[in-house]
C-alpha cells in the first residue's frame, strides 16, 4: 500500500511540474520570447525555426521527442 502511495505522489509531482513548465513556455510564448540555443540540449535553435517559431526554446529534435514524451503520459 504504502509504495501505490509513493507512485502516487511522485506522479502528482511531475504533473505539478509538467504544469508549471508548461506555464511558463506559455507565458515565454506570449511574449514572443523564444531562445538562441536549445533548453533541452543547449545546442543553437536554426534561424530557420526561430523565425517559423519566435517563442521557440528547443531546437527541432529536442522539441520532437518532447511532444513525443508528452503523449506517452497523455496515455
Amino acid at each position: 500500500m504504502r509504495i501505490g502511495n509513493f507512485e502516487r505522489e511522485l506522479s502528482e509531482q511531475r504533473v505539478e511540474q509538467e504544469k508549471e513548465t508548461a506555464i511558463a513556455a506559455a507565458r515565454s510564448a506570449l511574449s514572443g520570447l523564444g531562445k538562441d540555443e536549445c533548453e533541452d540540449c543547449g545546442k543553437p535553435i536554426g534561424e530557420a525555426r526561430r523565425r517559423a517559431m519566435p517563442s521557440a526554446t528547443r531546437c527541432v529534435i529536442c522539441q520532437t521527442i518532447h511532444e513525443r514524451e508528452q503523449r506517452k503520459v497523455i496515455r
